[in-house]
């Protein structure tokens, strides 16, 4: 073979190498979708060392985030949706002696 066909191929090989490296990189999952997916794979046997498949790629500290922001939303979704005072006060403010 001589040197310009060896330059040819081998620089459509590279140029293969590099447009496949491209593809491959741009269709890797961002961090962002990563997180995302945690938040939705998080259930209530998540712990802070039993995490969902989804949460393998999540920094710690992110990851301990989402947990409390998930148990916060879960207890208030959790409560009663009675608009009922459990306290009684008088028209001035003060208990009544409701507690205790």
């Amino acid at each position: 073979m001589s040197r310009r066909t060896v330059l040819i191929i081998l620089s459509a090989a590279v140029a293969a190498l590099v447009i496949a490296g491209a593809v491959v990189w741009l269709n890797a999952k961002s961090y962002d979708d990563t997180v995302a997916a945690c938040k939705k794979a998080l259930d209530s046997s998540s712990t802070k060392t039993h995490r969902p498949s989804a949460c393998e790629g999540v920094k710690q500290d992110d990851y301990d985030a989402l947990l409390v922001g998930w148990a916060l939303k879960h207890a208030f979704d959790d409560m009663p949706k009675s608009d009922q005072d459990m306290l009684d006060y008088y028209d001035d403010g003060s208990i009544n002696g409701s507690i205790g």
